[in-house]
C-alpha cells in the first residue's frame, strides 16, 4: 500500500503494458538478430556503439512517440542534442538507452538490456528495463509498484548485515582511496559487476544484489532503474549527498540498497573512506 493507505494495483496499467510490449518487439527485431554478429566502433568518450544501438534507438523512438508524443532523448545522440531535448522536455520526455552493456553485447556476454523511462518535470514516472537474453522485463510506474514479466516483483530477503551482503560495485569512477579500501578491506561478503547499470538497478530491486555502488552514471543509465528500485521500497543516494535527485543529471554517483538497514550501513562505510 501507499503511505496514504491506497492499495497498489495488482496488474500493470495500459501505458506500462504498451511500453513493455514495444520494447520487447524492438529487441526481438533489432537487437537479438545482431547479437554477437555486429561490427562496432568507439565513440569520443571511449564507449562502444554498434549498428544495433542505432537501429534500436530509432525504432524505439518511433514506437514510444506513438504511445505518447513527447521528445525522445537517446544515449546515441550528440551531447548538444541531448541537452537541448532535456531543456525542452519538462512536460514529458522519453529517455532511452537502446543497449545498456554494449561491450557485453558485442562480446557475447549475456548481461545487457534496453532501458526506457518517461520523465515529467525531470523525474521518472515510468520505467522499463528489458533483458532480451533472459526474457526478463522489469517495469514500474510511480506509485504503482514494480513488476517482473507483468507479475508483481517478488523480492528476495536481504542479508542480515553488510558483512554478509553480496555487493555490486563498479570501480571505474570511484576515488583511488575508496577503491583501495574496497580491494583490501571490503565490508561485504562478496562482490560482482557485469557492466550494465540498468540491470544492476533491477537486480538490486529484486534482492539479487544486497547493495550497489557506482561512481558515475549518465541519465539513461539510472532513469528507469531508480524508479524500479524505489517502487520496491529501496533507497538510493549519491556519494556526495543524501538526495539522489540533486546529483548532476549527466554524471551521478550511486549508493543503493533495497533494505534500509543495509543501505545505512553501506552509505556510512563508503563515506567514512572518503
Amino acid at each position: 500500500m501507499e503511505n496514504g493507505g491506497t492499495p497498489r494495483p495488482k496488474t500493470m496499467g495500459a501505458m506500462l503494458k504498451a511500453v513493455v510490449a514495444a520494447v520487447k518487439l524492438v529487441a526481438a527485431e533489432e537487437i537479438m538478430p545482431r547479437y554477437m554478429k555486429v561490427a562496432h566502433q568507439r565513440k569520443s568518450d571511449g564507449s562502444l556503439c554498434t549498428e544495433a544501438d542505432m537501429a534500436t534507438q530509432l525504432a524505439l523512438a518511433k514506437k514510444l512517440q506513438a504511445i505518447l508524443n513527447v521528445p525522445v532523448l537517446g544515449e546515441e545522440m550528440p551531447a548538444e542534442e541531448q541537452h537541448a531535448i532535456w531543456q525542452a522536455g519538462n512536460d514529458g520526455l522519453w529517455c532511452i538507452d537502446p543497449i545498456d552493456g554494449t561491450s557485453n553485447f558485442v562480446r557475447g556476454l549475456p548481461y545487457f538490456a534496453v532501458s526506457v523511462a518517461l520523465l515529467r518535470e525531470g523525474k521518472s514516472v515510468l520505467g522499463v528495463v528489458y533483458d532480451p537474453v533472459a526474457d526478463e522485463a522489469f517495469a514500474a510506474e510511480k506509485g504503482k509498484g514494480t513488476f517482473l514479466n507483468r507479475e508483481r516483483l517478488m523480492v528476495r530477503e536481504a542479508a542480515e548485515s553488510l558483512d554478509q551482503a553480496l555487493a555490486n560495485v563498479d570501480m571505474k569512477r570511484l576515488s583511488t582511496k575508496l577503491v583501495a579500501q574496497l580491494a583490501t578491506h571490503p565490508p561485504y561478503s562478496s562482490q560482482r559487476n557485469f557492466g550494465a547499470s540498468a540491470l544492476d538497478w533491477c537486480y538490486t530491486a529484486a534482492g539479487r544484489y544486497d547493495v550497489y555502488l557506482h561512481g558515475g552514471q549518465k541519465l539513461w543509465d539510472y532513469a528507469a532503474g531508480t524508479l524500479i528500485l524505489w517502487e520496491t521500497g529501496g533507497l538510493a543516494c549519491c556519494i556526495e549527498n543524501d538526495d539522489f535527485s540533486q546529483g548532476d543529471i549527466w554524471q551521478r554517483s550511486v549508493i543503493a540498497a533495497r533494505d534500509k538497514k543495509l543501505f545505512d550501513e553501506w552509505k556510512n562505510w563508503i563515506r567514512a573512506q572518503q
